[in-house]
């Protein structure tokens, strides 16, 4: 028996205004009061997008317009690898998962704790956060 497949989790960098959204989970319980880029695990037979889609419908109630991908991937334990998106969303997240949100800045990206699987994604952020504002 070889090792099972890693299965993709995908993430949002849900942009707005030179402002990135940030969400603080309540669970499991090492990971409750961290914060994440919000999305999940892609299904069977969905892509990336498609997943991440439904996600950011299920866990924030937005319509989720996926822009581009950030480069790399991280690793989750051993049987998860995240990805991330760049995206923009309509409306005014409802979360279903999350105890809070945070709209953070290119500056403000070092206030919260994030989970360990997100922190590879933050300088791209903040490279790309800064560059919206001067555009």
């Amino acid at each position: 028996m070889g090792q099972p497949a890693v299965r993709t989790v995908v993430g949002a960098a849900i942009l707005r205004e030179g402002r990135v959204l940030a969400c603080r989970r309540t669970s499991p319980p090492r990971a409750a009061g961290l914060w994440e880029l919000p999305g999940g695990k892609v299904e069977p037979g969905e892509t990336n997008e498609q997943a991440l889609v439904r996600e950011i419908a299920e866990e924030l109630q937005l319509d989720l317009e996926v822009t581009g991908w950030l480069d790399g991937a991280s690793a989750i334990g051993t049987t998860h690898e995240l990805v991330v998106a760049t995206a923009t969303a309509t409306g005014r997240p409802q979360p279903t998962e999350h105890d809070a949100i945070v709209w953070l800045g290119a500056d403000e990206l070092d206030d919260v704790e994030w989970l360990e699987p997100d922190l590879p994604f933050l300088w791209q952020l903040g490279d790309l956060l800064l560059q919206g504002e001067s555009s």
